[in-house]
């Protein structure tokens, strides 16, 4: 089991340091890609899990917190932003938001607002109605074809091919996912259709797909938080939004207990979290703007001059 006996071990193995200055953008992107490190959530417990803004509200973020245990909770934090929107820091402390053993890299809003949590190693998914403090549905993931275990998940976001649909990640073996999700009459999901399309490397703990229109992404793409590598990676993704596997290139190395992924609806910025590592949160600047609406549950009926106007 993942836990801070075995991030320091990865320290160890790979010659990463644990804590900020020793993470470097590849040279490829450095010209055009900068990172900030936001440091801890105030009050948020260690290990870090993944993340994910607040479908209602741009200036608010849900992370993991005592991630792969037990006694796993989501929680909120309060961002603070510049001039420009960039997110520079936190505002108060980590709030209690759900219960949520197990949680893992893999905390998204989907349609309608449901929170889907990946939850590792119990090889399980989560779903959450607005407004629940407990999972109101959790899918065993083994009888549908899933390797154990589950660690994370996402939606293509409109404007790539397969919009809509849900991809899915294990750890450690990177099997990566294709499914479709239908309700099931209680506001939850189903899910349906689950097919391995490829194996990423690295240990993957969290994916998501770069807004179109960033600089040197010339193709539709996905960058992806590895865990077990201490790197985070760059994939083009195929017609139906897979990674196609012969693109890998690295984007950021140096890192211990890279774990979930985020794009902020406001900036386009990545943000990820480290499970172990120093429980941080880092921010990745340089992205376009992803066009309002066109991420699967978040903010989905808010305009861009909404979002100007709530953070302003």
């Amino acid at each position: 089991m993942k836990s801070v006996a075995s991030a320091l071990v990865l320290v160890v193995s790979f010659g990463f340091a644990t804590l900020g200055g020793a993470q470097t953008i590849d040279p490829f992107y450095s010209g055009s890609y900068s990172y900030v490190d936001l440091g801890s959530v105030p009050k948020l417990p260690p290990l870090y899990g993944g993340l994910a803004f607040k479908y209602d509200n741009p200036n608010q973020i849900v992370i993991g917190g005592e991630a792969n245990s037990s006694t796993g909770n989501l929680y909120t934090i309060n961002v603070v932003r510049d001039g420009n929107g960039h997110i520079t820091g936190f505002s108060g402390s980590a709030q209690f938001y759900a219960s949520a053993p197990y949680n893992d890299g893999g905390v998204v809003f989907g349609p309608n607002n449901v929170l889907f949590a990946s939850r590792w190693p119990v090889n399980e998914m989560a779903q959450y109605l607005p407004g629940s403090t407990t999972p109101d549905k959790v899918i065993d993931m083994t009888p549908l074809g899933v390797a154990s275990s589950h660690a994370a998940l996402n939606f293509v976001p409109v404007g790539f091919g397969g919009a809509g649909r849900m991809k899915l990640v294990s750890w450690s073996g990177g099997e990566f996912y294709d499914a479709t999700i239908t309700p099931d009459g209680s506001g939850t999901y189903n899910l349906n259709g689950v097919t391995q399309v490829s194996i990423l490397s690295g240990g993957p703990e969290g994916f998501v797909y770069v807004p179109l229109g960033s600089t040197l992404f010339a193709n539709p793409s996905m960058i992806v938080s590895e865990y077990s590598a201490g790197s985070i990676a760059t994939y083009e993704v195929d017609g139906n939004g897979n990674p196609i596997i012969v693109s890998r290139r690295l984007f950021m190395s140096g890192l211990s207990g890279a774990e979930g992924a985020v794009i902020d609806p406001v900036t386009g910025d990545f943000l990820f979290s480290t499970f172990g590592g120093g429980n941080r949160v880092i921010v990745v600047q340089g992205f376009a703007v992803p066009e309002p609406g066109s991420i699967v549950g978040v903010l989905a009926g808010l305009s861009l001059l909404c979002l100007i106007r709530r953070w302003k």
